[in-house]
């Protein structure tokens, strides 16, 4: 079973690191640097069933947009989850995830301050990022990493690749001509408007994803 596997091997590596003097314990737990202690927490573990959460792969581009839309484009609460408010208290709708059916659907009544309370626990604060990349195109390293990507596959860089700053001849960086005054990140023209001309981009308006 692939839960046994996985206890096999997590309680191999993690036995591995203890004998590497690798781990540190501290409080209650202060006690498992003795082997004899650690060896028997070990012990009482393989004899516990583990369950392992497994899912079937994405099937494709189009499905892990629709997964990752439900997190980067999603709000508190959508408007249409809002029932009623009478000046001091808000009436919405809200999920009962332990009922089945149409009981799952419920209304729920909080004042006007503690509904606020709570939709700002979901606001971000300052200086945070909804979404963040690691790995090779982490912000700190993006253009050192490529560029090292590219070495060791012995791949060229293209010719009209875009970077986040304009390279100069002498491969220092300079600022980007046309910087975001928010992050300073490079900006990337759409539409120049020409005088006495009506824009010919319009964006299209994204559908609302709703998966509370």
């Amino acid at each position: 079973m692939l839960s046994r596997l996985f206890r096999r091997l997590f309680l191999e590596k993690l036995t591995a690191a203890y004998q590497a003097g690798r781990l540190q314990f501290f409080a209650d737990q202060a006690a498992l640097a003795e082997p004899p202690v650690f060896r028997a927490r070990v012990a009482e573990l393989r004899k516990v069933e583990w369950v392992v959460y497994a899912k079937r792969p994405f099937g494709g581009p189009d499905a892990v947009l629709a997964y990752l839309s439900r997190y980067t484009h999603r709000i508190a609460i959508a408007n249409s989850r809002l029932v009623a408010f009478d000046g001091e208290r808000v009436t919405f709708k809200w999920k009962d995830y332990r009922a089945k059916g149409e009981a799952r659907y419920k209304l729920m009544t909080l004042g006007a301050d503690e509904f606020i309370r709570r939709f700002l626990i979901h606001v971000l604060p300052d200086g945070f990022h909804r979404i963040r990349h690691y790995g090779l195109f982490a912000n700190g390293r993006r253009a050192e990493n490529i560029a090292r990507a590219r070495q060791l596959l012995n791949v060229p860089a293209p010719q009209n690749a875009l970077s986040d700053i304009d390279s100069t001849g002498d491969g220092e960086s300079r600022p980007s001509s046309h910087p975001c005054p928010c992050c300073g990140g490079r900006m990337i023209i759409i539409e120049i408007f020409e005088r006495g001309c009506s824009p010919r981009y319009h964006p299209t308006v994204p559908n609302r994803v709703d998966s509370s």
